[in-house]
């Protein structure tokens, strides 16, 4: 069985083909640059580093939320795409469960938070029971005050993966009680690895769609829209 991963939920833009339980390739980069000018070349890449015919991938895997809304729209366009032009279906991964997935076989509860602005984060908490990812709290927006008081409420050490470690992590230290630790680097971000190989599970598992059913999870409303309703209740 061999999928292909892709996730550009966030900062990172990921790429990766997983051929039953061996990573054949991985292409990750966290840079300035769009998705829009990095994803496909980095598709482009694998496919001529390891001579991949994409007719012989058996699906494809994205990241499809939450996470930013230009990086999620990019994600659907580019897989909806391939799985049209390939005739292959996709596979919804949960952006939460492919960050937490980055740290299996680990006893700790994992806990992926992002940057969602407004004091808030895409959040959600695992654990990994006989090596399979177990949801605790499935993903989800809240302020990082709720979620900080959740942990706190399970008494388990804690391991946070994902983007908002740099924003919240010292409001971390200073108001959780339970033992934690920050994830480090190669862990701490997104990777199509991750989503490649939960993808292979569900794919299995018969939890997949034709690429034009596609559509990424937004858990709240854009920023545009937001401020366009806001401006309509002054104006009404």
């Amino acid at each position: 069985m061999k999928i292909l991963g892709m996730d550009s939920s966030g900062l990172v833009a990921s790429v990766a083909v997983v051929e039953n339980d061996i990573l054949v390739a991985e292409y990750t980069v966290n840079h300035k640059k769009t998705h829009s000018q990095t994803l496909l070349p980095m598709l482009d890449e694998v496919v001529r580093m390891t001579e991949l015919d994409l007719d012989s991938i058996d699906a494809i895997a994205v990241a499809a939320g939450p996470g930013s809304f230009t990086g999620l729209r990019i994600g659907a366009a580019t897989v909806k795409a391939l799985g049209l032009a390939l005739d292959k279906p996709v596979v919804s991964v949960p952006t939460c469960h492919g960050l937490a997935y980055n740290m299996w076989g680990t006893d700790k509860i994992v806990c992926p938070i992002m940057d969602a602005r407004r004091n808030q984060v895409y959040t959600g908490v695992y654990e990994f029971v006989e090596g399979k990812l177990m949801v605790i709290r499935n993903q989800d927006a809240m302020s990082i005050d709720e979620l900080i008081g959740y942990l706190n409420t399970l008494d388990r050490e804690v391991i946070f993966v994902g983007d908002g470690i740099p924003v919240y992590g010292a409001f971390i230290k200073e108001n959780l009680k339970v033992k934690f630790e920050f994830a480090p680097a190669g862990f701490n971000r997104q990777r199509a690895s991750s989503v490649a190989t939960l993808g292979l599970a569900l794919f299995e598992a018969g939890d997949y769609q034709d690429a034009d059913e596609h559509k990424p999870i937004y858990l709240r409303k854009s920023q545009a829209e937001r401020e366009r309703e806001e401006q309509m209740k002054k104006e009404g």
